[in-house]
Formats: structure tokens, C-alpha cells, sequence
């Protein structure tokens, strides 16, 4: 393992999840601005984009305790993308939710790690977090990342019309899954 585990907020086997640096910014506007990562978006992402999205997280770890965190794979110590917890303000349930996400770059896709990062942070949630329950949303034409939220144990729980993509016909229909509080962390 090339890389001192300490500095983390938390680990999985494969993978290390902290705050925000200003040296992620590069690499995330990298994977961002990929056509292919961003094909379930309405665009893709820049580099200026990409800064104030990187401000935002480490303000959003400063005011709830988590964030959509900066993850490295341990066995190399590269930055891969994120994978994380953020709260949203959306009118859809009516009520405002801890949200989880994911986007890593391509070349570790098809490893499991986002279903390994997304079981992790929910454990982080409930155990350490102690929140009650989280959130998943995806645009319903988005399998892969709707397969990720059933591995991860989450139920689908609602299919709707998302506000901020209303008028992208392809995107506009979105899935809400919900993953409760399990009774050992209770």
C-alpha cells in the first residue's frame, strides 16, 4: 500500500476518502470534461467549473461533516474521482435529503469500486454520520449507476420529472432510491 492511510476521513479495501486538495482540481475537471463520464448530464464540465464545484464540497465538509469526498485508490495512491454524501435542497420528495454520488474516471470503471465506495459511505452515514437515511438520484436511462445503487442495497423508491433537468427529454426522467438506517446501527 503506497499510501499513509491516516490522513483519510475513512477507508474501504481499495479505496482512501478525504476532503477536497487544490491539486484534485486538474484531475477532476479531467474526468468532468469527459464526454463519456458526463453522457448521463446535461454537459460536460471545465476546469472553472470544476474549482468552484471542489470549493463547494470542502464548504459543504465545513457546514454538514461530509461531502461528495475526493477518493484515491490506495494500492496506488491516484486520485480517481469522487465518491460521497452531499446534502441537497430539491424540492421533489418535498423535503431536502443527504444525496449520494459518484463519478470516477473511466480507466477504473468495471472494478467494483463505486459499489465499494458507495457501501462504504453509506456505513460511514449511518455509523459515524449517524444520519437516518440517504438518498440516491439518477436519470432513469442511467443503468450503470442505478445498478450501483441496488447492489449498495438501496430501494427504488419514486420516478419523477427532475426540476433542473426538465426540457432534456433524454435526462428529465429520474429515479429517487432510498437506503434506510439498517437496525444495527440504531
Amino acid at each position: 500500500m503506497n499510501q499513509d492511510i491516516e490522513h483519510y476521513l475513512f477507508c474501504s479495501e481499495r479505496l482512501g476518502f478525504r476532503t477536497w486538495r487544490k491539486e484534485d482540481i486538474p484531475l477532476m475537471a479531467e474526468i468532468s470534461a469527459n464526454s463519456e463520464v458526463m453522457r448521463f448530464f446535461p454537459t460536460t464540465y471545465d476546469l472553472a467549473h470544476t474549482s468552484s464545484f471542489v470549493e463547494a464540497m470542502n464548504n459543504d465538509f465545513d457546514t454538514h461533516g461530509y461531502c461528495y469526498y475526493a477518493v484515491d485508490e490506495l494500492k496506488t495512491g491516484s486520485f480517481v474521482g469522487f465518491i460521497g454524501l452531499k446534502w441537497i435542497e430539491l424540492e421533489i420528495a418535498p423535503f431536502n435529503f443527504t444525496d449520494i454520488g459518484w463519478r470516477l474516471k473511466p480507466s477504473v470503471w468495471g472494478r467494483g469500486l463505486a459499489t465499494e465506495g458507495a457501501l462504504c459511505c453509506l456505513n460511514h452515514a449511518f455509523e459515524r454520520l449517524k444520519l437516518e437515511e440517504v438518498f440516491a438520484i439518477a436519470p432513469s436511462i442511467n443503468l450503470p449507476s442505478i445498478s450501483v445503487m441496488e447492489k449498495a442495497g438501496m430501494e427504488r423508491i419514486k420516478v419523477f420529472i427532475h426540476p433542473k433537468l426538465i426540457g432534456s427529454e433524454r435526462l428529465e426522467e429520474c429515479v429517487l432510491y432510498r437506503k434506510k438506517k439498517p437496525a444495527a446501527f440504531q
